[in-house]
């Protein structure tokens, strides 16, 4: 057992005590450590200003992956390498990132600058990105600037950011592995006492017997909405089990039947597996926050916390995912529409936590298109979200599984509509139309800042034709916003 946390800054192990459970990263840099190049913005992963870098090896390279640190707690950095716009310079000489963006005027006021340097930095040393404005505006779409304007900080991406990495953090590399390599010792974490504390263990038996110790407990593991309870909702959350260091609990495994995720699994981590599902799977997964929210939000988490608008959810629905949950007794399995029982309320036992989920492949005679409506195209809440499974014979619909998320307090199946559309006829649109009409059954929306519940059921039954058209043989490019906004390139959003 370990009473600090242990990370890598500037090449030097810092050790810490004295970890409260809703310690943020952005706090500790800028009250404790006096770097304050890390700007405080939004307070929720939105703007991008407070953005750092973490260093972690993954399948043994060395990864830096952007972060909001505004909601990031302090112990999740735990076995990390932290790199800050401090730490960039080196020998008195701007990081190449740097020097493009005073090159190509990429800074006025300069509040988000080192959110945007900093995001640059880790697209300078990721491998295999394509040259490209659509590359750097997608990583980019975490970050907000309100005066300079997209156009120079492109430039400057453009100019610095694809060729091979040559700054101290390359130079190093080798030694920074080992020195991470060091620091994952497997021990279980815990500071505080019974009352208060952060606690992080290693093992899958070692979370069990903890949590069951502590049914009241916070567990966290990418914390992009844990955090917004801390900043936004002010809550104090006196327990904090931080579910990242569990080995295998982030475990992307894809079979010819389909892919396993683990619980603490990344959005970007099982973004590739998903795109093999399903291309309209991997465009709904690049849709899902920033770069720094994909960075460190996790699967199981969009799941845990029953969000009746979390993006996941009505896709996995419709697939027929199984979700798998544990607790000190043992293990068991559950359909996913039937973990959601009302707002707010899971089917999760006192102790019991997700370990992860399985979604089955398509079979052959299978379709499957998922749609989210939102008000900005990136970095958005869904105001509805739409999946649709489809099983065919002969041009008939023999089955359908349908679910929509933003059209009832849970993320719901459409039971009547499926019904209603088993036995419909692809080639005739009238055949259609029962199962539009049950729509109205299935659901009553709620009106709020996002969209009426006018709108939600319009949207809803749009969003159902849409589908049958596709899978009818019309076009993706001729109904597909994302066709129209880069022409000429498959599309599936």
């Amino acid at each position: 057992m370990r009473d600090t946390i242990c990370f890598l800054k500037g090449g030097t192990v810092v050790e810490l005590e004295n970890v409260g459970p809703t310690d943020t990263l952005l706090d500790y840099l800028r009250l404790q450590r006096r770097e304050t190049g890390t700007k405080e913005g939004c307070g929720e992963g939105d703007c991008g200003a407070c953005t750092v870098a973490l260093g972690r090896l993954i399948d043994g390279r060395l990864v830096y992956q952007p972060v909001n640190s505004c909601i990031q707690l302090l112990g999740m950095i735990d076995g990390a390498e932290l790199v800050t716009v401090e730490d960039l310079s080196s020998d008195d000489r701007l990081h190449p990132v740097q020097s493009a963006m005073i090159a190509c005027h990429g800074s006025q006021c300069g509040f988000c600058t080192p959110g945007f340097i900093m995001t640059l930095f880790t697209l300078y040393h990721a491998e295999g990105e394509n040259k490209s404005r659509k590359t750097v505006t997608e990583w980019l779409a975490g970050n907000l600037c309100r005066c300079t304007g997209y156009r120079p900080i492109v430039d400057a991406a453009l100019d610095a950011c694809f060729e091979a990495a040559d700054d101290a953090f390359s130079w190093r590399a080798n030694d920074t592995r080992e020195k991470l390599r060091a620091l994952a010792d497997g021990s279980d974490v815990f500071i505080g006492d019974s009352e208060r504390f952060f606690a992080s263990p290693s093992t899958l038996d070692g979370l069990a017997a903890l949590y069951g110790q502590h049914p009241d407990a916070t567990l966290v593991a990418g914390a992009t909405d844990v955090g917004l309870w801390i900043t936004k909702q002010l809550r104090d959350l006196p327990k904090m089990i931080w579910l990242g260091r569990i080995e295998g609990l982030d475990r992307v495994e894809s079979s010819p039947s389909g892919v396993l995720i683990g619980a603490t699994a990344s959005y970007r981590a099982s973004e590739e597996a998903m795109g093999d599902l399903s291309a309209d799977l991997g465009e709904l997964w690049k849709r899902i926050g920033s770069k720094q929210v994909r960075a460190s939000g996790t699967v199981g988490g969009n799941i845990a916390n029953g969000s009746p608008i979390g993006d996941t959810p009505p896709a996995l629905i419709a697939l027929g995912t199984t979700l798998e949950l544990q607790t000190a007794e043992g293990s068991r399995a559950l359909p996913l529409e039937d973990f959601f029982i009302d707002y707010g309320k899971q089917d999760r036992k006192p102790g019991e936590f997700v370990t992860g989920l399985f979604v089955p492949r398509l079979s052959a005679n299978q379709t499957f298109r998922c749609y989210k409506i939102s008000k900005r195209f990136d970095q958005d809440i869904s105001s509805v979200m739409g999946a649709f499974r489809f099983t065919l014979e002969d041009g008939v619909i023999r089955e359908a599984r349908i679910a929509y998320g933003g059209m009832a307090g849970t993320p719901k199946r459409a039971t009547g509509a499926e019904t209603a559309l088993t036995g419909a006829v692809l080639e005739d649109p009238s055949t259609w139309g029962e199962g539009m009409q049950a729509l109205m059954s299935d659901y009553t929306p709620m009106s709020d800042m996002r969209a009426s519940a006018e709108y939600r059921m319009e949207t809803a039954r749009a969003l159902l034709a849409k589908a049958l058209m596709e899978i009818s043989g019309t076009a993706p490019e001729d109904i597909r916003v994302l066709a129209h906004r880069e022409a000429g390139h498959d599309c599936a959003a």
